[in-house]
């Protein structure tokens, strides 16, 4: 059974919501603050839980800051998993899944309790194929669980842990989304001043 946080959506990102050309499309934008606020919630309910984990397993890009927490707190050994599903028109639309051949880990082959953590679940193709592709390359894992800010109703799959639930048409602007699309000279352009001095 899925562990969740049942507080409304609205206490936990910012209030600006926009809807984008499509009607039917919503986008909820999240500060840096809620982000945060978020990751150290999903925490809270891995650890009232009351299971135990011997490997915190991250999914690149999306969950590298929610296994940085997990693994910081938990004190775990942090693997790190790169996956890419979202990177045609500025990280917005889904296109192949690409999964990495190796694991990074300082700690050998990926095995015993396995907790799978990234941003969110979105149509859930890309968690349900790690999650199979792990079991079948790893012996090794004694049990695999996953934990993710947001769940979206629609997905394929549902989290053993997540701490908000979605409708599916929701859009999220997470804060680290504005370094899609922006280059290295931009970036110097934007901060100029501060460099000259």
């Amino acid at each position: 059974m899925s562990e969740s946080v049942s507080e409304p959506v609205s206490e936990s990102v910012s209030k600006s919501v926009s809807k984008s050309a499509d009607a039917s499309f919503k986008e909820l934008k999240v500060d840096w603050s809620s982000y945060h606020q978020l990751i150290e919630r999903l925490v809270i309910l891995v650890h009232q839980s009351g299971e135990s984990f011997d490997q915190i397993l991250c999914l690149a890009r999306g969950g590298l800051r929610v296994g940085d927490v997990f693994s910081r707190i938990f004190d775990l050994p942090l693997a790190i998993l790169a996956t890419s599903s979202y990177r045609d028109d500025a990280g917005h639309t889904q296109g192949t899944l690409n999964i990495a051949p190796f694991i990074t880990t300082t700690q050998g082959t990926l095995s015993g309790r396995i907790l799978v953590v990234d941003d969110m679940v979105d149509s859930g193709q890309t968690l349900d194929l790690v999650c199979k592709h792990l079991l079948y390359t790893y012996p090794g894992i004694a049990s695999l669980k996953t934990a993710v800010l947001w769940y979206k109703i629609d997905s394929v799959i549902e989290p053993d842990y997540f701490v908000e639930k979605l409708s599916g048409n929701l859009w999220i602007d997470q804060p680290f989304e504005l370094y899609d699309g922006l280059s290295a000279s931009e970036l110097a352009q934007k901060h100029k001043n501060a460099l000259a001095s």
